[in-house]
């Protein structure tokens, strides 16, 4: 298997801020990976490094090549979508295909064509007069019709309502994700990308506290609801994090045997959601 991106002591600081803390991880191809922590973790940082949009410290290869100083050959095959989804106002659809179709050799203009006549985007309509969610829809049409090897994601739905988030993550799926590409995604909206994700790396304070495969998590983590006098019992195991649950414990364990946990209640698997929330508060203790 190809690895997409390799990071090994990835650094980075701003003044005396570190925003990223000697962070190692390796990306597969063919994986979809979310790069999920609050905001201030290094997120958007590491993309920035990934995209050779800032100098970083340690190793970081990205296709084979250094972002930062192989910049312009790695986005032949590099795509990226930001939280603003940012197009020229002014330009009308026909003239941005155009555009795309002149600067970039990998860029398909029927492929593009092909999944805007899916939309209510006409071909003489202008950005400035689009619809918050069209524009994403644009965007996403121009990087769906490139054949590049890896799509990177910076919270690519923030302020759309569910059905166009939903939507956007199915034409990901659908129309453009296949086993020779690889997506990168970060975004706030756990719940709606946890079904997508083959792999999740949760980001702290510059530091990943969690890197695995999603098919993974159930063999590591296990939530039970404990009856109010097996609490003490339960507690001597150590969760990860515990909560109140209509007048009951919820407890997160990490590398507890659920056969083991079963005495004290129902035994589940986590959401990421609430792994995710379980994890970051573990770390701040």
């Amino acid at each position: 298997m190809n690895t997409i991106i390799q990071a090994r002591g990835l650094s980075k600081s701003f003044g005396a801020t570190r925003a990223l803390d000697q962070v190692s991880f390796t990306v597969p191809s063919g994986r979809i990976v979310g790069l999920i922590g609050p905001n201030g973790a290094g997120k958007t940082t590491a993309l920035k490094a990934i995209l050779g949009l800032t100098p970083y410290q340690g190793e970081l290869k990205v296709l084979g090549l250094d972002p930062h100083t192989q910049r312009q050959q790695l986005m032949q095959d590099v795509c990226f979508i930001a939280d603003t989804a940012i197009l020229p106002r002014w330009i009308r659809v026909r003239e941005l295909i155009d555009f795309v179709e002149r600067v970039h050799p990998r860029f398909s203009r029927a492929r593009c064509e092909a999944l805007l006549a899916k939309t209510k985007i006409a071909r003489d309509m202008k950005v400035k007069a689009m619809s918050k969610g069209m524009v994403v829809q644009m965007h996403l049409a121009i990087v769906m019709a490139i054949d590049a090897r890896l799509l990177v994601l910076d919270e690519p739905t923030l302020g759309l309502d569910i059905l166009h988030r939903k939507a956007f993550y199915e034409a990901l799926l659908n129309d453009y994700f296949d086993h020779d590409k690889t997506i990168l995604v970060t975004t706030h909206q756990v719940e709606e990308i946890e079904h997508i994700l083959s792999d999740v790396m949760f980001i702290q304070d510059g530091r990943i506290v969690l890197d695995a495969a999603m098919d993974t998590l159930p063999e590591r983590f296990a939530e039970v609801l404990v009856n109010p006098d097996q609490r003490d019992q339960a507690r001597a195991l150590g969760p990860l994090h515990e909560r109140s649950v209509f007048g009951k414990s919820a407890m997160l364990f990490d590398g507890v045997g659920r056969d083991r946990l079963a005495a004290f209640g129902e035994v589940r698997s986590p959401g990421l959601a609430d792994l995710f929330v379980a994890i970051m508060k573990e770390k701040q203790q």
